[in-house]
């Protein structure tokens, strides 16, 4: 019997940690290919509407020290980089500011070719089941002290059934031993599992009605700075940080839920 191993992943945060010139850009090249052709695709080819977008771009203008954190629910294989279709043109094209994301290391790292391209779009390999002391989650806080801007799924699979899922404690353990308190915005999409479903067979769809909704800043300052002075321990404020965001998530996905289907009607 031939038993099939995992693809080592060792090298590839050493790799991302010490990024040459030639390396960057061809990030930069992958990140405004994808991201071009995201847009064409989830805008042109699908029904889509937006909300609050313009909230979104005030926080991607933060200043270049202040990090960012999105969360989003995750439907379907191509909410990243499907969500980002819905950013204008010249965010797409300045791709050196565009989003870091945590990927699962047994979907997106599965051999040396998806390895590569994953990485020249700025994911970041996650071992599912590690936890929170992982090397991935050491290096989002890592980019987050450089004022990165992070995106993660933080019910951390694809929540095929859409049932409650508890998010997993690494947004909160990110955000708690993040040096610069992120800005934290919460987004949630209806209708991309329409778009790549989760059944085979496995091919984008068009005509597809998408509805996404950028929430407002969820503002933590005061409530990290409190758990710090009572000196929280890692456990409880990772738990208390990550309630908290699940809490606006979740609330952030009714409402969306309701606008697709008053819109859809």
């Amino acid at each position: 019997m031939v038993v099939k191993t995992e693809y080592n992943i060792d090298w590839v945060l050493p790799k991302l940690r010490n990024r040459r010139f030639f390396w960057n850009f061809a990030s930069c090249i992958t990140l405004a290919a994808v991201g071009i052709f995201s847009k064409i695709f989830i805008k042109l080819f699908n029904k889509t509407r937006v909300f609050n977008l313009a909230s979104f771009d005030k926080a991607l203008e933060r200043p270049q020290h202040i990090p960012l954190i999105t969360v989003s629910n995750h439907d379907s294989c191509f909410d990243d980089p499907g969500i980002w279709g819905a950013l204008g043109w010249k965010r797409l094209i300045m791709s050196n500011k565009m989003r870091w994301a945590l990927a699962a290391n047994d979907i997106c790292f599965t051999n040396s070719f998806c390895a590569h391209f994953f990485m020249l779009g700025q994911c970041v390999p996650t071992i599912r089941g590690a936890g929170v002391y992982q090397e991935a989650v050491k290096f989002g806080t890592e980019l987050l002290s450089k004022g990165k801007w992070l995106h993660i799924f933080p019910e951390g699979r694809v929540n095929m059934s859409k049932e409650y899922i508890r998010l997993k404690w690494g947004v909160g353990q990110m955000i708690y031993k993040s040096p610069i308190m992120p800005i934290i915005v919460p987004i949630c999409h209806v209708g991309m599992e329409t778009v790549l479903p989760n059944e085979p067979p496995y091919y984008l769809r068009t005509g597809r009605k998408v509805t996404f909704n950028f929430g407002e800043p969820i503002d933590l300052k005061e409530f990290v700075l409190k758990l710090k002075e009572s000196k929280a321990t890692d456990e409880e404020a990772r738990k208390a940080i990550t309630d908290k965001i699940e809490e606006e998530l979740y609330k952030l996905k009714k409402d969306t839920i309701l606008l697709h289907n008053k819109l859809n009607s």
